[in-house]
């Protein structure tokens, strides 16, 4: 009777303490952080690419007028679509007359000069013709005279030898005389031949000299280039007051820029700027960097333009650093012809399946700090009241990651872990936690 009471006394202690232990247990695990948990997935890491953009021009052309012209009124802004004929601004044909006055007087001028220049060149050529002429005058009345001269030496020559051949019964000194006259003769023979040579080679040198041409004078050819330059000029300057100063659009096009106002005068460069609506438009997108690593050149995009009806097949036809958003590339795709307007705003889309991964988990699971990466896993051990769950800290290295998965590279991650993707409260590596499946 004894062993049955001590018997039912240690049931009842056991079951006692059991009971105890439930219930502290329960009372333990109830302040616990609650923690749901998801294991590593095979996956596609997907990038998607969405960025907004505007529609801008394929290309432009410039609007001219002649330069110095004083604009009267401009009739158009920036924005405004015009077609062609339209007028886009007025010269002030006052002072368009003014300028085409003075452009006149300078060609007068220059007409002056050149008449004056054909004139004295007229003159000089008259006095060369009278100086040639004379030139060759002297020339022959010296030849004439010289020949004479020539003639006559030679006339005395003759006479002496023929006195010293008929000179028979004459006397010694006599001969001698007469051979000493003859060979007077025949010095003065050669001496007149010497100087009609001499004087009639310069004089024929002084008709040569007359007859070489003249130096090149540019003057003419450069007076006459200007005054072409400004007929030229002001034929122009006729069009613009044919046309009662009015500048007109030479097709369709919108106003980009506008460089003139009303009474400023037209810049040597363009007065505006307008698009050239034979070149197609472009769709004009900015990424930032982690975008720009999932578009590159040649890639196919989608865009849709606001107010059409569907999405339009792009190639990006360029890429470069943007030079008014630092950090930022800028992307052009070229559009079909008449889609689309200057200022039309868009959306481009791009996706790409990317690589397949062994291990990935959401994004949010993965934590970074002090550059590194680590996700929580729950495990499991033996505590005072039993089995428990506690919070481990794996460190991983990021493959690649999108918004909803991340790829992780971690020999510590196996397939079957439990990554830690929820808890009600704020826990720590080490914690005890009631892990909830």
């Amino acid at each position: 009777m004894g062993k049955k009471k001590v018997l039912a006394g240690l049931v009842l202690f056991m079951t006692g303490m059991w009971v105890c232990t439930l219930v502290s247990k329960s009372v333990y695990t109830t302040g616990l952080p609650v923690v749901n948990t998801v294991t590593p997935e095979e996956k596609y890491i997907e990038h998607i690419v969405e960025a907004d953009g505007i529609v801008v021009e394929g290309g432009k052309k410039a609007v001219s007028a002649l330069a110095g012209l004083r604009v009267k009124d401009v009739l158009v802004h920036v924005g405004d679509r015009v077609e062609e004929g339209d007028v886009l601004f007025t010269v002030d044909l006052e002072d368009l007359g003014a300028i085409m006055e003075e452009k006149q007087s300078a060609i007068d001028e220059l007409q002056l000069q050149a008449d004056a220049i054909v004139e004295n060149r007229a003159l000089a050529q008259q006095r060369r013709e009278l100086e040639e002429a004379r030139a060759r005058e002297d020339y022959d009345i010296t030849a004439r005279q010289k020949d004479t001269d020539v003639g006559r030496a030679a006339d005395r020559y003759v006479r002496a030898l023929e006195d010293l051949e008929n000179a028979e019964d004459v006397s010694e000194q006599e001969r001698r005389a007469l051979e000493e006259a003859l060979q007077s003769a025949a010095y003065e023979e050669a001496d007149a031949m010497r100087e009609r040579d001499r004087v009639v080679k310069d004089a024929g040198r002084a008709v040569e000299d007359i007859l070489m041409p003249e130096d090149a004078d540019a003057a003419l050819a450069l007076l006459q280039s200007q005054m072409g330059d400004l007929r030229e000029g002001m034929s122009v300057y006729q069009e613009v007051l044919n046309n009662e100063g009015k500048v007109r659009a030479e097709g369709r096009g919108m106003i980009t820029d506008i460089f003139v106002g009303a009474g400023s005068r037209a810049p040597d460069a363009a007065a505006m700027m307008m698009t050239d609506e034979s070149v197609p438009c472009q769709f004009k997108v900015t990424l930032d960097k982690e975008q720009k690593k999932y578009v590159g050149y040649g890639d196919e995009v989608l865009l849709r333009l606001d107010g059409s009806g569907g999405e339009l097949d792009a190639q990006v036809g360029y890429l470069s650093e943007s030079q008014t958003t630092p950090g930022g590339y800028e992307i052009l795709f070229d559009l079909p012809q008449d889609t689309g307007f200057p200022g039309l705003s868009g959306a481009m889309k791009r996706t790409e399946r990317g690589e397949k991964y062994g291990r990935c988990v959401p994004t949010g699971t993965v934590y970074e700090s002090k550059n590194r990466n680590y996700v929580y896993v729950v495990k499991e051990r033996e505590g005072i009241l039993g089995s428990e769950y506690y919070v481990e800290e794996v460190m991983v290295k990021v493959l690649d990651r999108n918004e909803s998965w991340t790829a992780l590279e971690a020999p510590a991650l196996e397939s079957d872990s439990r990554v830690i993707s929820y808890a009600d409260r704020e826990f720590a590596k080490g914690d005890v936690v009631r892990w909830v499946e």
